[in-house]
């Protein structure tokens, strides 16, 4: 296992990544196309793999099967860094992190909890349990329903060595601003808003000097160049991207709700890779939202 002091390192300016889930035809996790996928992925260098993420719809997946996904990427990607969302109510967080460890994961991505609000010290208590329930990196998702602040993050870094990092997805600037001006280096900081690239250069600003991405999934090439000229400062190369590609992609998946991680889907499948269907409560892609996809690939394939 990584450490947590060398995990932090490893991701503070990498691209990371966000692999798919794939399921068969009897809706249950396909071992065989998801290492194929990876192995097609492992060519294009990246910090670390957050596998059966939101991208790879983990709020769909059994536990068992989160820890499936981690046994299988551990296979294909030998020594590199393999993190793994983990989520749901806190004894089922805690006993999810243990089992990751167990199949090999370096770290975890701690996802909101499930469906009521809490007040910070409630969310703080959720934090610490899973980080004194593990020996591996844990990153704090601030996200939905589990929101932090940058006093409690304060008082969580001191508690707890192997919290590393602080990943947002909430379009927050303010506490995003707060957080890494307050933390400095004790953490590092990933930019997580879905298809981030749209919201890099802002959150840059405000101190976040990396992110996820999610089309790395189907174009990687184009998404190992915006980040390279992203953290160049090549603004105008990241301002043509986004028009030729990331709005475009937008449009298409901004036409329905839960798109963010249907649209990845579809394009990993139009790339020549058996992903299924995403699980309900998402939606699949239309034929004619299918020919989008592909109208935009074609030219980055």
């Amino acid at each position: 296992m990584i450490s947590p002091t060398d995990l932090q390192n490893i991701i503070r300016n990498g691209l990371l990544s966000f692999p798919v889930t794939p399921f068969d035809a009897q809706d249950n996790f396909a071992k065989a196309p998801f290492q194929a996928h990876l192995d097609w992925l492992s060519q294009y260098k990246v910090a670390g793999l957050i596998v059966a993420g939101g991208t790879g719809e983990m709020f769909s997946l059994a536990p068992s099967e989160i820890v499936e996904v981690v046994k299988a990427t551990r296979e294909v990607v030998g020594d590199a860094p393999v993190l793994a969302g983990c989520g749901y109510g806190v004894r089922m967080a805690c006993d999810l992190a243990r089992d990751i460890e167990a199949a090999g994961g370096d770290g975890i991505l701690l996802l909101p909890h499930y469906l009521t609000e809490g007040p910070q010290e409630g969310v703080a208590n959720r934090v610490r349990a899973v980080c004194q329930a593990t020996n591996m990196a844990v990153i704090f998702y601030n996200r939905g329903q589990s929101r932090i602040s940058a006093e409690t993050l304060v008082e969580l870094t001191e508690e707890c060595p192997n919290l590393i990092g602080f990943k947002d997805g909430t379009g927050d600037i303010d506490t995003v601003r707060r957080v890494t001006a307050t933390l400095g280096d004790r953490l590092s900081y990933i930019g997580g808003m879905p298809t981030h690239e749209l919201f890099a250069q802002a959150y840059k600003g405000a101190g976040m000097p990396t992110y996820s991405s999610a089309v790395f999934n189907f174009v990687p090439e184009t998404a190992l160049e915006f980040h390279a000229a992203f953290s160049a400062g090549d603004d105008a190369t990241c301002e043509r991207m986004l028009r030729e590609f990331y709005y475009p992609f937008a449009k298409i998946r901004d036409r329905k709700s839960g798109y963010a991680v249907s649209a990845i889907k579809a394009g990993v499948s139009l790339r020549g890779f058996d992903t299924g269907s995403v699980r309900a409560p998402l939606t699949d892609l239309t034929g004619e939202e299918r020919e989008m996809m592909q109208d935009l690939i074609r030219g980055r394939a």
